[in-house]
């Protein structure tokens, strides 16, 4: 078994992106804001817990339960080491009867990335550290977890 993972990512997805991080912004956060275009996504940062901002098209393209129908605005996240530890925590989770909602495959930004869902049906993303000799662009979606 991999090394326990660590919190450390809250991922929101905004239905309107621009007045979500005005909100933030007036509760006084730091917000680094992405580049402009169809794929928005903007960090805050506190004390070594990051929050994510997202735009719905974003969310479409990382998770693939959100093109199939079951959105969710936020996404805890947790950080393992290594990429190999995001399968076998993801393994080790839907064994234990947890629902595997984002099967384990490697995103445009780099990291190793799954999701799956705690007993409230709350999704939990797995996440390795990213390589920058990984990322692509442009990005593709995520393949199913039927897949």
């Amino acid at each position: 078994m991999p090394d326990s993972p660590r919190f450390h990512l809250i991922d929101i997805v905004a239905r309107d992106y621009e007045a979500t991080l005005a909100f933030y912004r007036r509760l006084g956060a730091d917000v680094d804001d992405g580049l402009p275009g169809d794929i928005r996504h903007a960090h805050i940062h506190y004390d070594g817990v990051d929050i994510h901002v997202d735009n719905e098209h974003l969310a479409g393209l990382y998770n693939s339960s959100w093109r199939a129908g079951q959105q969710t605005r936020v996404v805890l996240g947790w950080l393992v080491a290594t990429r190999d530890d995001v399968d076998a925590t993801y393994g080790d989770m839907t064994a234990a009867g947890y629902a595997g909602v984002q099967c384990p495959y490697d995103t445009f930004w780099g990291a190793r990335y799954a999701i799956v869902a705690d007993p409230d049906a709350h999704p939990v993303g797995i996440m390795s550290p990213s390589d920058e000799t990984r990322k692509y662009w442009p990005p593709k979606p995520a393949p199913s977890s039927a897949e």
